[in-house]
């Protein structure tokens, strides 16, 4: 696998820098934690502080086209959303927040 920054721009009001890159592959679509791996070793950057927006692929083809956000410290990552930073966790948190639904109130006679 091999990936190829193709824009950075700087973003100071959230403290990050924005990327967009490509990832060439043999074989198998890689997971987001690989990408995202392989990005902060070629970036320089911790993997706490990078977020990956996006990642797109076309049919049959062995590149992907991606969107990442590097943040400067852990306390700007906080802008980001909660099943955003869940996602790239591995955890399954629900976009909503919702609850379950509860039993329905039963009927008065």
């Amino acid at each position: 696998m091999e990936i190829s920054v193709q824009e950075k721009k700087e973003n100071p009001l959230l403290k990050r820098t924005e990327v967009r890159f490509t990832v060439e592959f043999d074989g198998a679509t890689p997971s987001r934690k690989d990408v995202r791996e392989k990005l902060c070793g070629v970036l320089k950057s911790s993997q706490d502080l990078t977020v990956i927006g996006e990642l797109m692929q076309g049919f049959g083809q062995t590149q992907l086209r991606g969107y990442a956000k590097v943040y400067k410290d852990a306390e700007a990552v906080k802008v980001e959303m909660r099943h955003i930073l869940g996602r790239e966790k591995g955890e399954k948190v629900r976009k909503g927040g919702a609850k379950k639904a509860s039993k329905p109130a039963e009927k008065k006679a």
